[in-house]
């Protein structure tokens, strides 16, 4: 089983892994706010000509979210996958059960994502949640830039601005 210390926060990264400027998010995959924070944050990346990468953490508001856990265990065992799931996940989150994990992963071509199989992953969440906890993330989604508690609004005007692009 892996320790804390194994884990690499970082290890889900979308946009350039070298980019200068890092927003890490700690998100939830059956919360709203956090669904509604993807594509903001996508369009962000994706207009940043490689300036800036975005890390996806997990946090897992299991006592509000009954399917969070599992979800974040089946983006997790997701592997290579990780973003595709991410964005079902996302999208799908009234549909959170295991039946539909399996489908997501049948879908993106990821190997079992429910159940005991999955269990190897959760160190990776606990790691995860808390660093969150240690930061004093309370909810989600929870945004840092470059290590700075980011407390505007999630849009992609916001966020561009927070970053310093230029508009």
């Amino acid at each position: 089983m892996a320790t804390r210390s194994d884990i690499d926060l970082d290890r889900h990264v979308y946009g350039d892994p070298s980019a200068r400027v890092t927003v890490v998010e700690y998100g939830d995959f059956e919360c709203p706010y956090c669904a509604a924070a993807a594509p903001e944050l996508r369009k962000l990346i994706d207009s940043s000509d490689g300036s800036i990468r975005l890390v996806f953490r997990h946090f897992p508001i299991f006592t509000v979210h009954p399917y969070a856990l599992t979800a974040a265990l089946a983006a997790e065992a997701s592997g290579e996958l990780f973003w595709e799931m991410h964005d079902l996940l996302l999208t799908h989150q009234s549909k959170l059960t295991d039946v539909h994990l399996r489908t997501y992963a049948a879908r993106i071509g990821a190997g079992d994502v429910t159940g005991e199989a999955v269990q190897r992953f959760r160190p990776a969440v606990v790691a995860d949640y808390t660093s969150g906890a240690e930061l004093d993330v309370r909810g989600t989604p929870t945004l840092f830039i470059d290590g700075h508690a980011y407390r505007g609004r999630v849009s992609y005007q916001a966020l561009r601005s927070a970053v310093r692009l230029p508009s």
